[in-house]
């Protein structure tokens, strides 16, 4: 094996794939932008260390999470994880970022449908159990007789929601 090229290990998990130096500083650019919460700084790295490794199934799926967060093309990001997830199935990162995508753009019930799948995996994951519970569960809606998503239904919700968060700020 060459020194320059080595298997990826980051606190996200190891990838299979063979990335050479100045992709996997790149990526790890990348990884360090979004970290610290400034996807803006993640995501032209995170663009050429893809254009050197197409394939790289962490390398599109944190791309995909960084294209949502700026420039909030959700079809683009939501392709890019969705693909990254089905390459490697087996990795809850991937499935965890899928999530965040489709949270970003407002998908609550998609976002819960991935982030169960990524639980499957790896029913320990920390990350994957915080958003589960920090989404909590959902109030019966205010007229059970209508769906959830009714438009009486969706004004009460949100006038109670600004009554109970006003009450709670007294």
């Amino acid at each position: 094996m060459d020194a320059d090229v080595e298997i990826l290990e980051t606190r996200r998990g190891a990838s299979k794939q063979f990335l050479d130096d100045a992709t996997r500083a790149l990526f790890e650019r990348g990884i360090a932008a979004l970290e610290r919460d400034c996807p803006p700084d993640a995501v032209q790295p995170l663009r050429e260390a893809h254009a050197m490794a197409p394939d790289h199934a962490q390398i599109r799926s944190l791309l995909g999470l960084a294209i949502a967060r700026v420039d909030g093309e959700f079809s683009e990001a939501r392709m890019l994880c969705e693909d990254a997830a089905k390459q490697e199935f087996f990795n809850p990162e991937l499935y965890l970022n899928l999530a965040l995508v489709y949270l970003h753009f407002g998908r609550r019930s998609e976002a819960l449908r991935y982030l169960r799948r990524g639980q499957m995996i790896d029913p320990g994951h920390r990350p994957i159990q915080g958003l589960i519970t920090s989404l909590g569960r959902r109030r019966i809606p205010i007229l059970p007789f209508l769906p959830r998503r009714h438009p009486v239904n969706r004004a009460l919700g949100t006038a109670r929601d600004k009554v109970m968060s006003t009450l709670s700020r007294i």
